[in-house]
């Protein structure tokens, strides 16, 4: 089975790839000192400083890993090569709820780059795929796990970050 391509926005690659150098770079030498300086305290098995930068150091090792792996599989999605005219991962896309009213702006992105918080959901979440390849104008029916819904596709733009 071939592996997943993890979808990323050029802003979202240029935010992992910078995180990536900063564990790397910055991150593995400060741990690294954190546990010098603990070891020079002398007995390690009471040593609560030691133990929490061997902790650090394991989480440290384990994003460096786990951004490698996503990085190692990346499909990149170029504001300048989306279709405007249709709903695709790049997209700002101003919804409108068709029993509320309520109007909502989002980012469509690939899995990876979604946060909730900032208004970035995944082209594979319910709004996200019920909306995909969507244009203006179109209503689209949502199956979420707390239930149906319509929303009507207001405007597709470009990022506006």
């Amino acid at each position: 089975m071939a592996e997943k391509k993890n979808l990323l926005t050029d802003k979202g690659l240029k935010k992992l790839e910078e995180e990536l150098q900063e564990l790397r770079v910055v991150k593995r030498k400060e741990v690294a000192q954190k546990i010098k300086e603990a070891r020079e305290q002398g007995d390690l098995s009471e040593n609560a400083e030691y133990d929490a930068a061997k902790d650090e150091q394991k989480e440290i090792e384990a994003r460096i890993e786990e951004l490698e792996s996503i990085l190692k599989n990346v499909e990149i999605v170029y504001a300048d090569e989306v279709d405007k005219e249709k709903v695709n991962v790049g997209c700002v896309v101003t919804v409108k709820r068709v029993e509320s009213g309520k109007i909502e702006k989002f980012k469509l992105v690939g899995s990876t780059e979604a946060d909730f918080l900032n208004n970035k959901i995944s082209n594979e979440s319910p709004i996200g795929s019920a909306l995909m390849g969507s244009k203006t104008g179109e209503v689209v029916d949502v199956e979420a796990p707390n239930g149906a819904f319509q929303i009507e596709i207001i405007d597709i733009s470009l990022d506006d970050e």
